[in-house]
């Protein structure tokens, strides 16, 4: 991509360049699954006589059930235990035709936990199972069953802390009563289930919060108790899936001391043009805003300020809020005061107050709050198309990676699961532990991003640094933590995570720096080294200083905002796109993990800082020599086929090709992105998310043609390609022309990449394939959900160096005048 664009010159969006096509993947043979060694017989009746304790047990309660007035839907839950260095065959465990349902796994330590609800009677299938295992040969003289039943360690029942599946050191002891995060199974009648288990749960004295959200096969409800009160609704209700801690919000980064006021306000005032009208905002969800202030008062009217409890009223009462609000118009003040320039505004605000004015918030199930709460704007002004900018996460980080209730309730929002609406989220990544900012940057290594930063469809936003300017006098002996262009001390990363876990952050923006005071060696504030913006109480000092991963997200929102009103029939699947797409990593950031040659060394490029530093000039325009192609379609990945559930379309796209213009430069070194931004469909349970119980309902993956292959050839490495990746080998393409691969770039919900060779190469690269992989929809066919169709934003730029070659007017042409395109 270029460094600076001269030519403004609009993306391309091209139209109509898929074929689809019935995809087909070779039939897969799996790795073989490893078993520790066994004596059949001493195995089996070892695990059958675990069965008939288990059947007594299960007697015994289905009496203590019926006694206590539960008639329907009686059983017990029996946990699975793998032998340690060893997997656990889990997926064979489920039976939902018998209501044998897999409600959750874990690993612990070296070991595979399962637990499986099993209705009254049916513990015989078990039983079946173990006896066939004894008794019985396979075509191939093995025991029938034997990789279930060779995996099982133990079989037993399952009590209250098999169903936590939260940090096992958050587990409540006592009887103190807490908040718990509870989810349930759905059963045949969600809404009945639900009723029963609230009716049931007040006799044993919970108390439940009347909020909930509902995912494909769980249903999420706070629950107040004890944990011998919880121990009591999981022996006899019957209903729960697991446990969690509920969440606590995070402090936000409040006052501070203010940079030296400048007296330009009035002058900035007198420059601002617009806004224009009210069809795209920043929706800030917040402290609410201070809409008085005199730098806010154009952008954001009464009516677009609300609140999720009305007894809060709509104004800030916290200062961040505004904080936020000043920088999602301008940016950092600093700049938009000093420079002279007209101030031109193409949107509005919108705010929504979701923290009280005392206190905190009970730990309420949040993303209920946030579906609520944005939902208050969207029939505010139901024809505005608003970015979404949330910097409000909770004070740990203990899911790693996984989803919790609130990242998972992002993802089903901003994906239109329930309306076909999709929408564009930004969230923060969460700040780093103030007090241990000074071990900088090992701090930021293991401080993990956030909750609700973990989501796969919302942009999350990490903080980088541009500022280490201090007064010498004011500061003698201070140095500035971090470097110029690197990460800011307090922006949290996902380099702790494991897989199937997304690149976290997507991008990283200005978030301000701070510096190592002589005398204690603590890193603390310095004014210079934040961000400028608008004061709540304005009529004492206008002006204020910010910072933080909150001031990184508020300006990823801006940015979005701003690309959005100049092409506004973009998904919010193109926008994010095209964010990550102009995305680059600073010097500072790529020497930190030199030598960039290793995959180890770009994942961790990657789980640092994310895709880099968004450049809006690149995002919002193309130019003679660099060229931005986005395609914006869909497919049906999976679909049904006699009585099987299978892999279905692939979108083979021509896309209009500079090929004349490029063979002509030779041996050129040029460039190309690829980035591939498209929304899944949660399924947040914890039931190992590996194949039918994976997070995502799809996934999406992009190959570009090479060279020297046909279409047909094409084709069938693509098959290939599908096949590795569900086998977990390593891909086969032209990986080394690709700067992170199609392995390392396959994570997640967003996949960009880079390419780099000559010209007369590029020349023959017009074709790109896109196609999915394994996903829920397909793998849970009972939720219904296998022929939805799914969106994506394909988005390719070329980049040639020399800047009097035309390559933008000869696709420009083709586009206008479609023609074939020969390879």
């Amino acid at each position: 991509m270029p460094d600076r664009i001269s030519d403004n010159l609009p993306h391309l969006l091209i139209k109509g360049t898929a074929e689809t096509e019935l995809y087909r993947r070779p039939k897969t043979f799996g790795a073989e699954f490893k078993l520790p060694p066994r004596q059949r017989s001493k195995h089996g009746n070892k695990l059958l006589s675990q069965l008939e304790s288990l059947r007594r047990e299960a007697e015994i309660l289905g009496r203590e059930q019926a006694a206590f007035g539960i008639d329907v839907g009686n059983g017990i839950y029996i946990q699975f235990e793998s032998e340690p260095g060893f997997k656990l065959k889990f997926e064979s465990l489920e039976l939902l035709r018998s209501g044998i349902e897999l409600v959750n796994v874990k690993d612990i330590g070296d070991k595979t936990y399962a637990v499986v609800f099993v209705p009254e009677g049916k513990l015989t299938h078990f039983v079946k199972l173990v006896t066939a295992y004894l008794e019985q040969e396979t075509k191939r003289n093995k025991p029938k069953n034997k990789k279930l039943i060779e995996s099982i360690s133990e079989i037993r029942r399952a009590m209250l802390e098999a169903l936590w599946t939260d940090d096992p050191a958050e587990i409540p002891v006592g009887e103190e009563k807490v908040w718990w995060e509870v989810w349930l199974r759905t059963g045949d009648d969600r809404k009945a289930f639900l009723g029963s288990f609230g009716e049931h749960a007040a006799r044993i004295g919970l108390v439940l919060d009347p909020r909930n959200i509902l995912f494909p096969d769980r249903t999420v409800v706070l629950a107040y108790g004890s944990k011998s009160q919880m121990s009591i609704s999981v022996n006899l209700l019957n209903s729960i899936a697991e446990l969690r801690k509920a969440k606590e919000t995070a402090d936000f980064f409040t006052s501070m001391t203010p940079s030296e006021q400048f007296d330009w306000v009035d002058d900035a005032l007198k420059r601002i043009d617009g806004p224009y009208s009210g069809d795209f905002a920043v929706c800030i969800l917040d402290t609410g805003i201070n809409n008085e202030h005199p730098l806010i008062r154009p952008a954001l009217q009464l009516s677009d300020m609300h609140t999720y409890e009305p007894s809060w009223g709509v104004t800030d009462h916290h200062d961040h809020g505004t904080e936020m609000a000043g920088l999602a118009l301008y940016g950092d003040l600093i700049e938009t005061l000093a420079s002279g320039s007209p101030i031109f505004l193409r949107y509005h605000l919108e705010s929504v107050k979701i923290l009280p004015p005392r206190g905190d918030n009970p730990p309420h199930l949040y993303g209920a709050i946030t579906v609520e709460s944005i939902a208050r704007a969207e029939i505010s002004a139901p024809e505005r198309q608003r970015t979404v900018c949330m910097a409000v996460t909770t004070k740990d980080f203990r899911d790693r990676g996984k989803p919790s209730s609130w990242s998972a309730c992002l993802d089903k929002l901003t994906s239109g699961a329930d309306d076909d609406k999709s929408r564009l989220i930004v969230v923060s990544a969460g700040n780093t532990d103030f007090s241990n900012r000074y071990l900088y940057p090992e701090s930021n290594q293991t401080d993990t991003i956030h909750d609700p930063g973990q989501s796969w469809n919302p942009l999350t936003v990490g903080a980088y640094t541009e500022k280490i300017n201090m007064d010498p006098q004011e500061y003698p002996g201070w140095i500035p933590v971090a470097p110029q262009g690197d990460l800011s001390p307090c922006s949290c990363t996902s380099m702790a995570w494991q897989r199937p876990w997304p690149i976290k952050p997507d991008i990283v923006l200005e978030g301000g720096n701070m510096a190592t005071d002589p005398i204690n060696g603590e890193a603390d504030f310095v004014d210079s080294l934040c961000l400028l913006t608008t004061n709540r109480q304005f009529t004492k000092k206008p002006l204020v200083v910010t910072g933080e991963t909150s001031a990184a997200t508020v300006l990823a929102s801006r940015m979005a905002t701003v690309l959005w009103a100049e092409y506004p029939d973009y998904w919010p699947e193109s926008i994010r796109g095209l964010l990550v797409h102009s995305a680059d990593w600073t010097e500072a950031m790529k020497d930190r993990f030199q030598p960039l040659t290793t995959r180890s060394g770009k994942e961790a490029l990657l789980r640092y800082a994310g895709f880099g530093v968004p450049d809006l000039n690149r995002a919002m325009w193309s130019a003679q020599n660099a060229l931005t192609l986005i395609a914006q379609d869909s497919l049906q990945p999976f679909d049904k086929f006699d009585d099987s559930y299978k892999t279905r379309d692939l979108n083979l796209h021509r896309i209009p090709w500079p090929t004349q213009e490029l063979e002509e430069l030779g041996e050129t070194e040029v460039e190309m992105r690829v980035t591939l931004s498209y929304f899944i469909e949660p399924n947040p349970a914890r039931r190992g998310w590996t194949r039918r119980y994976s997070y995502a309902s799809h996934g999406l993956r992009f190959e570009v043609k090479t060279p020297t292959e046909t279409p047909n050839q094409f084709r069938g490495r693509i098959n290939q390609l599908a096949r590795d990746e569900e086998l977990g080998n390593p891909s086969s393409s032209d990986a080394a022309k690709w700067f992170l691969g199609p392995d390392l770039r396959a994570l997640g919900s967003i996949h960009s990449d880079q390419w780099t060779g000559t010209a007369v190469e590029l020349a023959q690269r017009g074709f790109v394939a896109v196609y999915p992989v394994i996903g829920w929809w397909r793998e849970r066919h009972q939720l219904g959900r296998w022929a939805k169709r799914a969106r994506y934003s394909l988005i390719i730029s070329i980049k040639t160096p020399e800047t009097d070659l035309d390559i933008y007017t000869p696709v420009e042409n083709l586009i206008r005048t479609p023609v074939e395109i020969s390879v």
